[in-house]
């Protein structure tokens, strides 16, 4: 399998973390970036944390790329086992 380029900032190489999504050049995973925005960090600190390695439009692809994600995911009907009670 080769390596996915998923954005511009973003790839998925299998010999790269074990294939999860990672910053282009780096090993530092997607997920935890996103992590890092869920829970309100501000991105210019994100971006300090990580050395310069994430940028601010990393980080932006990253949420959009996430975003078209869930939405995709929504578009597919879920079967009743799946669905969960409000």
């Amino acid at each position: 399998m080769q390596a996915k380029q998923l954005g511009k900032y973003i790839v998925a190489d299998p010999e790269i973390c074990h294939g999860q999504p990672t910053f282009r050049g780096t090993r530092i995973l997607v997920k935890t970036v996103l992590a890092q925005v869920a829970r309100g960090e501000d991105w210019q600190v994100i971006v300090s944390q990580w050395d310069g390695k994430v940028n601010l439009e990393g980080i932006s692809e990253a949420v959009r790329i996430a975003s078209e994600a869930l939405i995709a995911h929504e578009s597919v009907p879920a079967s009743e086992s799946e669905m969960v009670a409000d």
